[in-house]
């Protein structure tokens, strides 16, 4: 892969807190705070730390899936500012107008992979998460903003924060669980998947389903559900 589709897409302050964020919810992981949050599950406090350190360390990654020819020219490498947050768009050739639209693997992969792993381990928690993505993508559609040079960008703390609401209205009996599938499908699908339409018109090198703009939800989801236990 190229430093195209492999590179953080934040300023370092951001990183920073990103990163505290990480060490805090593993460090209540280890001394058995929440560390019971996903057991009835099967997720040791382990996994649990292995999967959020996973998700953190794959947002460096972007996996391409296709290209698209952009109708405004590329923005070159820089910082784009929005709501006071630094987004880094990746360096690219001077005059391309093709953007390449990949997949984070921190942002995208691991949480999908685990949400369905999650409903798989309690399916009498799919209905109520279905409910909780179907209203959080709502949600995070109309807030979400597309960002010249960046893509969809979303106000990070809004769709964990309605994820975990939801979580704890809908009689499910598994809260963590709906708040994470909710929180990292309803991010996902309300912010990047359904405006895959405005892509070519922000003139992003790269624009990545999960990635940038959206992985701060996402991530947070994740955090946010343990210490839901």
């Amino acid at each position: 892969m190229s430093r195209k589709t492999i590179y953080f897409p934040h300023s370092f302050l951001v990183f920073a807190i990103l990163l505290i964020i990480l060490v805090f919810a593993v460090g209540l992981i280890f001394i058995r705070v929440i560390g019971a949050a996903f057991e009835d599950v099967g997720f040791s406090p382990i996994t649990t730390t292995l999967i959020l350190v996973a998700t953190f360390l794959g947002s460096f990654v972007n996996i391409p899936l296709f290209k698209l020819k952009t109708t405004v020219p590329i923005i070159k490498e820089e910082f784009v500012n929005f709501l006071g947050v630094f987004y880094r768009i990746p360096q690219v050739e001077y005059g391309q107008m093709i953007t390449v639209v990949a997949i984070n693997l921190g942002g995208a992969l691991i949480p999908t992979a685990v949400s369905v792993y999650l409903l798989w381990k309690a399916p009498s928690a799919i209905l109520y998460s279905l409910v909780g993505v179907a209203v959080v993508a709502m949600v995070t559609r109309v807030i979400a903003r597309p960002v010249k040079g960046v893509g969809i960008v979303t106000p990070a703390f809004i769709p964990p924060i309605a994820a975990a609401v939801l979580a704890l209205i809908l009689p499910s009996g598994a809260p963590r669980i709906v708040a994470y599938v909710a929180g990292v499908l309803g991010t996902l699908i309300g912010a990047d998947l359904s405006n895959l339409n405005v892509i070519p018109k922000l003139g992003a090198p790269v624009a990545s389903i999960g990635g940038a703009g959206t992985f701060d939800g996402v991530f947070l989801s994740g955090i946010i559900a343990v210490l839901l236990a």
